[in-house]
């Protein structure tokens, strides 16, 4: 009898979130940057061994929003705890429950929800530091397990997924077990080029854009995409292009590099910069943007 369950990954911006679930999965799924606030969508993630299938939903960055595609994001996360079998809620070392934690938990508790606590980037902070934090926690909530890992190098992943056993029912499964995202291609590829955008440049800018696929032609050994990349401002524009094209080049280099192994095939990569003023407090702009409530 085939096996399954539904589980959210939430937390506070950039703390690792869709790292994990890339390591779960074995592969790159979901984007990830330093910059907070770098999924927007929910991401599903499914992972398949034997007869059980755990299907992962990694969310955007509970925040407080200030532009209605925050209100987006947030929400996604909000809908992602519905209808799901347990939640992972994933924090740093810290010695006490922050503000966005302890809503979470609040919604736990309302929602009757077990939940795994997940601390990572422990690489980067004394035991004890680790100590203090499972202590604070655990006084605010009672988990069903807590997992120390450092999910860049995949280390503790292997215990949060048995722990995740936990929570399988018999069912039927949702997806085949050959895919490892429900995602199309093209939308693989919008958010590499949007990865590349937020590793690129500094500061807001990368926040305030978009890319749509424009185009996408199939041949026997090529496949050719055109996107457009959208911006805030006028100015943005310019540095995105850069001197004499330099930094859309190479934003467009690396994302073809990994479109590429995503696809299996040589890609023609051809991108283009608009601008829409204002686009993330415009709903028609951002469910035009691919950012639509009726795919949560």
């Amino acid at each position: 009898m085939t096996k399954t369950a539904f589980i959210a990954i939430v937390g506070r911006p950039n703390v690792g979130k869709s790292t994990l679930l890339n390591s779960i999965l074995g592969e790159k799924v979901a984007i990830v940057s330093k910059k907070p606030q770098t999924t927007r969508n929910r991401i599903v993630g499914i992972y398949t061994e034997g007869e059980e299938q755990i299907v992962f939903f990694d969310t955007p960055g509970i925040h407080k929003p200030r532009t209605r595609l925050g209100d987006f994001m947030v929400k996604a996360t909000s809908d992602a705890l519905g209808g799901v079998e347990a939640a992972i809620l994933v924090v740093e070392a810290k010695e006490e429950v922050g503000d966005i934690e302890a809503k979470v938990i609040e919604r736990l508790k309302a929602d009757k929800l077990p939940a795994i606590l997940v601390i990572n980037k422990i690489d980067t902070v004394q035991p004890q530091n680790i100590a203090k934090t499972i202590v604070a926690y655990s006084n605010a909530f009672d988990f069903d397990a807590v997992v120390p890992v450092c999910a860049k190098n995949a280390k503790g992943v292997d215990t949060v997924i048995e722990e995740c056993r936990k929570f399988l029912y018999e069912s039927v499964w949702m997806f085949p077990d050959d895919i490892v995202t429900d995602q199309p291609e093209r939308q693989m590829a919008a958010e590499i080029i949007r990865e590349k955008l937020l590793r690129t440049l500094d500061e807001e800018i990368p926040h305030g854009t978009a890319v749509s696929i424009e185009e996408w032609k199939e041949k026997k050994d090529l496949v050719s995409v055109r996107a457009e990349i959208y911006c805030e401002k006028a100015s943005h524009k310019g540095i995105i292009i850069g001197k004499n094209g330099a930094t859309i080049k190479k934003i467009g280099t690396y994302a073809r590099e990994d479109i590429e192994k995503l696809l299996g095939t040589r890609v023609f990569l051809d991108l283009y910069v608009r601008v829409k003023e204002n686009w993330r407090d415009s709903d028609f702009n951002i469910s035009n943007l691919g950012y639509k409530k009726e795919e949560l």
